[in-house]
């Protein structure tokens, strides 16, 4: 079995909305995989059926060969997840949060050096007996991720973790991610920024309306489209343009300008 993740053929329905109409795809174990998509896609719904947070209407989803419904056990304790919500205990200190996720996991003592680990990787050993509750929006962030990790997991899923993050928590943020990859963990991303998945993503799949809209290597999505857009408004209509950038425009009207850049 080389597939840390499996789904085969998913459907999902909430009411009148189909939000997964026969999504189908692998993502190798140890690959950097990117799941793009705009809001509505069904981002969402397809990472809570991972985590067995929403079943399935129809089809299946294994995680490292565990089906989650099945053996939900081991699929669970083969994923860690890092939601795009601040979801955190007010009533516990953050090591109090890391002891008992672990215990959770059935982890026991052997696993401080870890919890350790993650406090002073992700500059939180200063704020470990600090209430979770009177903590910054952006360490309530790490605490999320060290959550995610504390039982050692082999598929990683960050869910748009660095939305409404500052620069610093960032760059922390994707140099861990790169130190876990290299080390064998699968990661999954979901983010609106395309920066971040080209920069780090091996395969990309796009979601769209429920449906598996593009799947590829990042090299071959990039060469489908070898050019960038580039949308001006402006407050006022437009001057005259160069005659040097009359060949790359694309669309033009009294408050937009539109480009097509190559890269």
């Amino acid at each position: 079995m080389n597939s840390a993740v499996t789904i085969n053929n998913l459907h999902k329905r909430y009411a009148s909305v189909h939000a997964l109409q026969g999504v189908d795809f692998t993502i190798a174990r140890g690959e950097f995989f990117g799941l793009l998509g705009p809001n509505g896609a069904g981002k969402s719904t397809l990472i809570n059926i991972m985590a067995g947070l929403t079943r399935a209407d129809a089809g299946h989803v294994s995680i490292q060969g565990h089906d989650v419904i099945r053996h939900y056990r081991e699929a669970r304790d083969a994923l860690g997840v890092v939601p795009q919500e601040l979801l955190y205990d007010p009533f516990f200190s953050v090591r109090d949060v890391l002891r008992l996720q672990s215990g959770y996991f059935g982890r026991g003592r052997e696993n401080a050096a870890w919890m350790d680990e993650l406090l002073a990787t992700l500059s939180l050993s200063n704020k470990a007996d600090t209430s979770i509750h009177a903590l910054s929006g952006g360490m309530k962030r790490r605490v999320l991720i060290a959550l995610a990790l504390v039982h050692k997991p082999q598929v990683l899923v960050l869910d748009e973790p660095t939305a409404g993050v500052d620069t610093e928590l960032r760059r922390m943020l994707w140099e861990f991610t790169r130190r876990l990859h290299r080390e064998g963990v699968t990661v999954v991303l979901t983010t609106h920024y395309l920066a971040e998945a080209e920069a780090l993503c091996d395969r990309i799949a796009i979601l769209d309306h429920g449906r598996l809209a593009a799947l590829d290597s990042k090299t071959a999505l990039l060469q489908r489209y070898p050019y960038r857009m580039l949308c001006l408004s402006v407050n006022d209509p437009a001057p005259a343009l160069p005659e040097a950038l009359l060949p790359l425009l694309v669309m033009r009207d009294e408050l937009q300008i539109k480009f097509r850049l190559h890269k």
